[in-house]
């Protein structure tokens, strides 16, 4: 049972038949306006054809009154979904009081109480011994932070990340981002970025099974990084996800993620783990990395950590800390209602255990998308943490690797989706050619709606698997 009946929507159940076809009309007027005058660059409404009214909870409403369930929430940023109370009367209390809005970085009694409960929650060997930046609003701008702070303290240039990894769309972060459509219109992108394999054991990058999979990763990591002829000039940090999320909910074994600490210690390595989109609880604990119980380096935040508004950090060791002043600045690091709004989520998500309500029905979910993965041939792997959930689609009738696994088909898996936005399901697409149907839902979901929301996916996948 939830543990917390004020988070729950109460806005009426979505109707199990409805089937309506997208873009609403009145949805259509707006579509076509943002059409004509934003970037060819918009990605979301190309996919997702609708215009938001109103939001509350999990359920969002278009301007044509259409309700869908959000699995998307702001890609992992609402933990407690839309408008949520504790949320709504932060941002409240910093209006109502005159506070101000908007500080750079000097200091407030809003910031300090920020700081004090981020610190309280972080991982005791990180808290203790930690500084923090604020950074621009987005996760991106934490991440360019964390590379200039590493290559500051060691002097070194070469960066190391892993294949899928997503870490933003500015210069330095898609340099260090695996997804080549992304990047392959950019020139000049960040040198000295060497891309290494990470453990997506479903497939494999070295045709094996099981443990042996990651054991063999962390082995050749350790190879390379120990090679006088490798190629690799001593790097000034590496930079992982401890489940891949853009990169196609793919988790990282524990048993790795440790072996990585031992070998970047070891080789003296900073190690920058980029939990933007984990963070504050989406993976059943409050960080996924207290999964394999490990300390980074550095600890990248965004997305969850402003209660829904624009805000962004990074926490790292003090021996890091080697900048001079104005190294590293931002005119939006000091959202004052983003911080107000974060501390608010914080608290409740500690109050509440929401973290574990996130594992419970974070299984609840899997256990639903398998037992539809048993009906078709088309869902190749259900997998992730918590409340990140990823559906591999494949095309079972393509050529089988040595392993028996199928390729990928994000034609499949794009019908998949359109037909439960119809049904009123929002999810999201990821992983190798958009083949991995994503589910984000907010923290705050119930097991009831979790029923409701798989009822949806899997009239989808059938509506989709019977006219192939």
């Amino acid at each position: 049972m939830y543990p917390s009946s004020e988070a729950v929507s109460t806005n009426p159940k979505i109707e199990s038949e409805q089937n309506f076809e997208l873009p609403g009309p009145i949805s259509t007027q707006y579509l076509d306006r943002q059409s004509c005058r934003e970037s060819n660059a918009r990605s979301y409404p190309r996919r997702i054809q609708l215009a938001i009214k109103q939001a509350h909870g999990i359920y969002i409403t278009d301007v044509d009154g259409r309700q869908y369930f959000d699995c998307l929430a702001g890609a992992g940023t609402l933990t407690l979904g839309h408008n949520h109370p504790v949320v709504i009367q932060a941002i409240r209390e910093v209006l109502d009081n005159g506070l101000p809005l908007h500080t750079l970085d000097l200091t407030t009694p809003v910031k300090d109480q920020f700081v004090e409960e981020l610190f309280a929650a972080l991982p005791p060997r990180l808290a203790e011994e930690g500084r923090i930046q604020f950074c621009g609003p987005s996760g991106a701008d934490a991440v360019e932070a964390a590379i200039k702070l590493v290559k500051t303290a060691t002097g070194r240039r070469s960066i190391l990340s892993f294949h899928g990894g997503y870490h933003g769309m500015t210069h330095g972060a898609l340099s260090m981002t695996g997804n080549l459509k992304a990047k392959e219109a950019i020139t000049g992108l960040m040198p000295d970025v060497h891309f290494l394999p990470y453990p997506y054991l479903y497939r494999c990058p070295f045709g094996l099974e099981g443990e042996m999979s990651h054991r063999v990763s962390s082995h050749y990591i350790e190879s390379v990084l120990s090679d006088p002829e490798s190629g690799i000039v001593p790097p000034a940090g590496m930079i992982l996800e401890v489940v891949q999320g853009e990169g196609g909910v793919i988790p990282a074994p524990d048993e790795w993620m440790r072996e990585i600490r031992r070998i970047t210690q070891q080789q003296n390595i900073p190690l920058i783990v980029d939990e933007i989109q984990t963070g504050f609880g989406r993976t059943g604990k409050l960080f996924a990395l207290e999964h394999s119980g490990i300390t980074p380096d550095v600890l990248l935040l965004s997305k969850a950590i402003g209660g829904s508004l624009p805000l962004s950090v990074v926490v790292y060791h003090k021996s890091l800390d080697q900048w001079a002043p104005g190294a590293h600045a931002g005119t939006f690091r000091g959202n004052q209602m983003a911080m107000a709004a974060g501390v608010a989520t914080l608290r409740f998500t500690l109050e509440n255990r929401l973290m574990d309500h996130a594992q419970r029905v974070g299984d609840r979910l899997q256990e639903h998308l398998r037992h539809i993965q048993k009906q078709t041939t088309c869902i190749g792997e259900v997998r992730g943490r918590g409340l990140m959930v990823g559906v591999e689609i494949v095309n079972s009738l393509g050529n089988a690797n040595q392993r028996g696994v199928y390729p990928h088909d994000g034609q499949i898996a794009r019908q998949i989706q359109a037909e439960c936005i119809r049904r009123g399901l929002i999810v999201e697409l990821g992983g190798r050619f958009s083949s991995v149907v994503r589910f984000l839902p907010p923290l705050i979901v119930t097991a009831e709606q979790i029923d409701s929301i798989c009822e949806i996916f899997e009239r989808a996948v059938m509506a989709v698997t019977q006219t192939i």
